[in-house]
């Protein structure tokens, strides 16, 4: 073949090539472990699959570290860190998706303090673009699912800008076309909406609203043409691939750890279930999709120090990855076009002590590697191998635990709090770097590696979407 044939069967074979070419993302689905550090992670594996197992996660071919301090702290809280990931720019704890300039104050101009309504004083900062709006107005669908409130600060850092977290009315209103307060960079809307939270889209009058303007959410999502689901039984019978909108808040709080809807039989769905069916949604777009995945109550157990139900929402979370895994090869084979990003908003201060023997349960007390025995401390008495930094399980003189769970007061009962050295009522966030997976849309996930700021993390998606 002569140079003019080459050159004629390469234009051809570019005029036939598909819109997306291979190693330009089409879909993203970006994963968050609220508050889950190396150590939950670590530990989650342990409890799961043992030292030598691997979660999904643990799987996927790109690593790194990502730092998490916000514009004003060391160490952050989860409105800033999820915000820098989905605007690209660092702002003050508690503010949600709002310039760096933006106080975290009342309309008064005072420290907020607590409260559903709120409206941002004037000249207090500006909205900045979210990657959701941002995929949005490129025609793509967008989602953002999650096992806490759907205002929470996590999933609220997608779709909405507000001066402080708390302000749970106004960023509900955010969310609902048409309606007044309405986010209008989102086009028509959010194509998927899904977690707990129904207090704050639903009136006083009604038990269990929160709501002081009268108005009831739900009900305009519905005339705005969303299928709405409000149990597992209900999302389950959604046709996701003849649904065009779905909102579905299935708690009237944040929804339930997976320990305790797995053991009482709840009527939610699992974060898997959800994760799937919003593919469903949104994935008969043919310009592509941006989904956020939020294992939000990672972070909730961590506060109480609870380690058991952190680890158990961990796994959840790391299932809800594989299932995602799974359904996007099928339908995109290699993830040639498909950006899987895995990572966390922050760090909490549990840690595993010790030097523990091989096999010992994560969640038991310390066994010394040689014999076996009980490791003790300077006292004389054992601990567990998770321990935290701060929490309210300080005892003023510690005790020999018993490694039961016929009580709370065992180590491995459900509700068992693992000890802290510093007494305060609610376990604090950690200020060390987290950890970052990704895998698909070949040459783009590459670049996620090394130690990165949480905000360049914001810049590799758009560049692997290639806005």
């Amino acid at each position: 073949m002569n140079l003019k044939h080459t050159l004629i069967a390469a234009l051809c074979a570019a005029a036939l090539s598909p819109a997306y070419a291979a190693g330009e993302a089409k879909n993203v689905i970006f994963f968050l472990g609220d508050g889950m550090g190396p150590a939950t992670v670590t530990a989650a594996r342990i409890y799961k699959y043992g030292e030598a197992g691997t979660l999904s996660m643990e799987k996927l071919d790109r690593t790194a570290r990502v730092k998490t301090y916000s514009n004003d702290a060391q160490t952050t809280d989860s409105a800033p860190s999820m915000a820098a990931y989905m605007t690209g720019v660092k702002m003050n704890n508690e503010v949600i998706s709002m310039s760096a300039d933006t106080k975290a104050l009342d309309p008064a101009g005072k420290p907020y303090l607590s409260g559903a309504d709120s409206t941002c004083p004037a000249n207090n900062g500006k909205a900045v673009d979210t990657m959701l709006e941002i995929a949005k107005a490129k025609g793509k669908a967008v989602g953002s699912i999650t096992t806490t409130r759907v205002t929470h600060a996590t999933p609220a850092a997608t779709y909405s800008h507000v001066c402080h977290r708390d302000a749970e009315n106004t960023i509900a209103a955010q969310a609902v076309p048409g309606g007044a307060g309405y986010n209008s960079k989102l086009g028509t809307g959010l194509d998927v909406l899904m977690g707990g939270g129904s207090r704050f889209f639903l009136p006083t009058t009604v038990t269990g609203g929160k709501r002081t303007d009268g108005r009831n959410l739900i009900n305009e999502m519905k005339a705005q043409g969303y299928t709405y689901a409000s149990t597992g039984t209900e999302l389950k019978a959604v046709d996701g691939k003849a649904t065009n909108k779905l909102f579905a808040l299935f708690t009237n709080d944040h929804m339930d750890y997976e320990l305790d809807r797995v053991k009482k039989s709840l009527d939610q769905p699992s974060l898997a279930d959800m994760t799937l069916k919003s593919i469903d949604v949104l994935g008969k777009n043919s310009n592509g999709f941006f989904l956020m995945v939020e294992g939000g109550r990672i972070d909730h157990a961590l506060h109480a120090t609870n380690a058991k139900r952190a680890l158990e929402d961990a796994v959840a979370f790391d299932t809800a990855i594989q299932a995602a895994l799974t359904e996007m090869e099928k339908r995109d084979p290699g993830l040639k076009n498909t950006l899987i990003v895995v990572t966390a908003d922050h760090d909490h201060t549990m840690t595993i002590n010790g030097y523990g023997k091989k096999g010992s349960n994560i969640l038991g007390t310390v066994k010394n590697y040689k014999d076996g025995t009980e490791a003790k401390d300077a006292d004389g008495n054992n601990y567990t191998a998770l321990v935290f930094g701060n929490g309210p399980n300080r005892p003023a003189t510690r005790k020999m635990l018993v490694e039961g769970s016929t009580d709370a007061t065992q180590v491995l009962h459900d509700d068992y709090l693992q000890e802290a050295a510093l007494k305060m009522g609610s376990e604090s966030h950690g200020g060390g770097d987290v950890m970052l997976f990704a895998t698909g849309a070949g040459v783009a996930s590459k670049t996620f590696k090394g130690t990165i700021d949480n905000t360049k993390v914001f810049s590799l998606i758009k560049q692997a979407f290639g806005f």
